[in-house]
């Protein structure tokens, strides 16, 4: 790394336009997700878009030509990572509501959401469904500077079974409607796996049991059968994917285990099999806590079906206290929000409930970090170390106090470029 940047201090003087962009970041604070401890007075120093040098100000020298950002009595810490957002669907629009987004409005909303995502200190999300693929064409669009908006892995249509939670059993017979996703026997999502990677899929989410807001789906109710799961799992990892799985019920939540699932989404109804199965598989679970107030105090009016609130009043105490076992048991946990069922943006309020049922602030924030750049396998995010990617966010304050401030990001960095500084 220092061989590097002297040679690129000596290209520099014939090559103006090589010229290093150095940054020093000092706060009050900053967390070492991987130590798993708080620093004080915390120096980062970055090259362009790579962390260069990390520690305290007496033991780090500051560059005479560095860009300095003096954040004072904030905490540093890494991009924040949610591994279960949906950013082209609109929390304003469930139910039958849903009928009349077109893929276009779908697309445009979420540009909108990847750059409420960023501002709110995400800097990576894993986005499991979106129609048509326009989560691949907002990935694209980002990668390439045309929107702002987080480092995106996408899944493109969810897979699932003929009338399960991934299809859509909103219109009657006569229209003979079915999501994108369905693929009902093993050879069938073999294909479909093999069809959102050819559309530019790099994770695969799929259904394994029903869900809150599938019309006619019983949430505890498994739907693919082992034979399916692990058809649809050996297929994605053949590839070199990951695969994320909806999972509320128990049997389902098994069986994806067993099939070899990467990570198991909502995991509402454990019980003590599904976390030892979990815990000797090294499975992750991903269990959006906070989500259940949105929708029991704000679902109605954005249009949750009746039965979909009902599924909720019985799911979310049940999930919120398996979140707890699965925490005390050790489980790997990572930050998943379900954001576009409740508002984008406001991803950062799921660390205080976190905290609230069983999490310590620093397996909160390590759920959103390093263990997420641990399940999506990218060694270059997760955490702020020498030769890691720039995704450095702070919030004013301690959360080790308050984690009610992770709510409010005041700095924002991706990839080496500032987008907030309030």
């Amino acid at each position: 790394m220092q061989t590097l940047k002297i040679l690129l201090l000596v290209g520099s003087l014939y090559f103006p336009a090589l010229a290093l962009a150095i940054t020093a970041i000092t706060a009050d604070r900053l967390v070492d997700v991987e130590a798993g401890t708080l620093v004080n007075n915390a120096v980062v120093i970055i090259d362009g878009n790579t962390i260069i040098e990390v520690g305290k100000a007496s033991q780090v020298a500051i560059p005479a030509d560095a860009k300095v950002i003096n954040l004072g009595d904030s905490t540093l810490m890494p991009g924040l990572m949610d591994m279960h957002v949906h950013l082209t669907s609109d929390a304003g629009v469930h139910g039958y509501n849903r009928l009349s987004v077109s893929l276009p409005d779908a697309t445009i909303t979420g540009v909108t959401n990847a750059q409420k995502t960023l501002m709110a200190g995400f800097t990576t999300v894993r986005n499991v469904g979106a129609p048509g693929f326009a989560d691949v064409a907002l990935k694209n669009a980002i990668k390439k500077g045309k929107v702002d908006g987080p480092r995106m892995f996408v899944s493109g249509p969810s897979i699932g079974v003929t009338g399960g939670h991934c299809d859509n059993n909103l219109l009657p017979y006569l229209y003979k409607n079915f999501s994108e996703g369905v693929a009902d026997g093993p050879w069938k999502v073999r294909e479909k796996v093999r069809h959102n990677i050819k559309y530019g899929a790099d994770v695969i989410k799929y259904c394994a049991t029903g869900g809150v807001l599938s019309k006619g789906t019983k949430v505890g109710v498994q739907q693919y059968t082992y034979e399916e799961m692990k058809a649809l799992v050996e297929e994605a990892h053949m590839r070199g994917l990951t695969v994320a799985t909806h999972a509320h019920g128990t049997s389902g939540i098994k069986t994806a285990i067993r099939a070899g699932v990467d990570s198991a989404e909502h995991v509402s109804l454990l019980d003590d099999e599904a976390i030892a199965l979990a815990l000797e598989k090294g499975t992750y679970f991903s269990m959006d806590i906070y989500v259940t107030e949105y929708i029991l105090g704000e679902g109605e009016k954005a249009g949750i079906l009746q039965e979909s609130l009902d599924k909720e009043r019985v799911v979310g105490k049940t999930q919120r206290d398996n979140f707890k076992k699965a925490v005390d048991a050790g489980v790997n946990m990572v930050f998943g929000s379900d954001a576009g069922v409740y508002p984008h943006g406001q991803n950062g309020r799921q660390f205080a409930r976190m905290v609230n049922f069983g999490m310590s602030p620093m397996q909160a924030i390590q759920a959103a970090t390093i263990n997420t750049a641990n399940l999506l396998k990218q060694d270059k995010i997760g955490s702020i170390a020498s030769g890691k990617y720039a995704d450095i966010v702070a919030v004013k304050g301690n959360p080790f106090s308050d984690m009610s401030v992770m709510e409010d990001v005041s700095f924002v960095m991706k990839n080496g470029k500032i987008y907030k500084n309030k």
